[in-house]
């Protein structure tokens, strides 16, 4: 069985926020998306709301509920007390955990987790006694006694950080060494009980590779590259395309 999809929608906020216009509307594009075979849809509500804005989440939350109730919700960020508050309020299917400090443009690193575990498992135990599926950034070579410290916090999952991945599209032994990476952190995961996302720079070009690598992968997240392909595409060309790549 093929990974699910769940369609980023970051940019399509950060271009609706270059003017003080509801166009284009993520909600509608989100719509569109999820009409095509999208599983679901991923947000990243950063505190100054560059992007995503608070005001979107509720919007996305009935869209998912009214018409696509098989669908899921997934909510990404830095767990401190305003995004936790956040996911409470919306209830997404599943939280993203990621290390991003509020500055970053754009999640680049997994997290620590053997210096950062007790932070990290009391976070996980709030949202998951909220019933939200938890899924914990992490990068594509981490150690195995960092896995084990991913797992001893109660997360459901690890999202590994494709970024590494997806910048080798121009080096084929690059590319074959960050995937023989990330097959193996991957593998470790599985061995302990722990689900497998991915997501950062992913394409329809290198997304048949790590499917094949990573049989057993659950769920991508993709935003960039799936929404730069919808100035030539359109949304539901786009989708199609990466449903038919993970496949």
């Amino acid at each position: 069985m093929s990974a699910k999809l769940s369609v980023n929608l970051n940019a399509v906020a950060l271009l609706r926020n270059r003017r003080d216009l509801p166009w284009p509307s993520v909600t509608g594009l989100g719509r569109i998306a999820l009409t095509a075979g999208a599983h679901g849809i991923t947000v990243h509500p950063r505190p100054d709301e560059r992007h995503t804005r608070f005001s979107d989440l509720p919007e996305l939350r009935a869209l998912i509920d009214d018409e696509f109730p098989t669908t899921e919700f997934n909510m990404e960020g830095f767990p401190e007390e305003g995004f936790l508050t956040l996911c409470e309020t919306n209830q997404p299917e599943q939280v993203t955990l990621v290390p991003d400090d509020p500055s970053q443009a754009t999640s680049d690193h997994g997290w620590d987790f053997e210096g950062q575990g007790n932070f990290l498992r009391d976070c996980v135990q709030r949202l998951k006694g909220n019933g939200f599926r938890v899924s914990l950034f992490c990068d594509p070579d981490a150690s195995e006694k960092a896995i084990v410290a991913a797992h001893a916090t109660g997360a459901d999952r690890i999202e590994l950080y494709t970024g590494p991945y997806g910048s080798c599209f121009d080096d084929p032994a690059k590319e074959a060494s960050a995937l023989e990476d990330l097959k193996r952190t991957a593998q470790f995961a599985e061995q302990l009980g722990m689900g497998v996302n991915a997501g950062h720079d992913l394409t329809v070009a290198n997304l048949p590779a790590l499917s094949k690598a990573l049989p057993n992968l659950d769920e991508v997240s993709i935003g960039n590259g799936l929404i730069a392909d919808c100035l030539e595409f359109g949304m539901a060309g786009s989708v199609g395309l990466f449903l038919k790549a993970l496949d």
